[in-house]
């Protein structure tokens, strides 16, 4: 699928639905959706976004979702099966995430604290450090298990996985991913314990 830099703008402002479902364990939350994302109804779904291999080498699902030109219906289920669900903490499209405003994020944090008291995840991880920061009111807030829960949820802040985000590898992403994905006990290879 591709599309015309117009067509993309055309997407500026439009929702892409979160991926929920029973027995939600992990929640992943995206900053907001990217134009790609909001043209295609997938969250993460721009091509070089790191998102889904980074999933898949963390052991989180079992092959490579390719979403650029949407997502798949069983792949959806797949990840719902496995207890993993997407949102955003900002719910609006946008060329870029900077485009953003702090207010924005900090409404965004709010209205993620009541869906994951709705929801009830074990772990939320938030996917970018910055959005993190100024969402949470948390500046100096390091990757990771975060001192503080959100809604009785085990609070991470992770690594954004956009190709813009040149600190990052698919492998670091993984780990981090990995680790987030432990702590919610899902079932990963080399671990025994959790969720199949």
């Amino acid at each position: 699928m591709r599309f015309t830099p117009d067509e993309l703008l055309s997407y500026r402002g439009a929702t892409v639905p979160d991926l929920l479902g029973p027995g939600l364990r992990l929640l992943f939350v995206g900053i907001n959706p990217g134009l790609w994302s909001a043209a295609t109804v997938t969250h993460f779904a721009r091509p070089g976004n790191r998102f889904y291999p980074a999933l898949a080498a963390a052991g989180i699902t079992d092959h490579l979702i390719r979403a650029g030109d949407g997502m798949a219906d069983a792949d959806r289920g797949h990840l719902v099966a496995r207890g993993v669900g997407i949102t955003n903490m900002v719910a609006r499209a946008t060329a870029r995430a900077d485009e953003l405003e702090a207010a924005e994020l900090r409404d965004g944090a709010d209205r993620l604290a009541a869906k994951v008291a709705a929801l009830g995840p074990l772990v939320v991880a938030v996917a970018g450090i910055t959005a993190y920061r100024v969402g949470f009111g948390r500046p100096k807030a390091r990757l990771g298990r975060q001192p503080e829960t959100i809604a009785g949820a085990e609070l991470w802040a992770v690594p954004n996985p956009s190709g813009l985000n040149a600190h990052e590898s698919v492998a670091s992403l993984a780990a981090a991913y990995r680790a987030a994905a432990r702590a919610a006990g899902l079932c990963l290879p080399g671990n025994a314990a959790g969720r199949t």
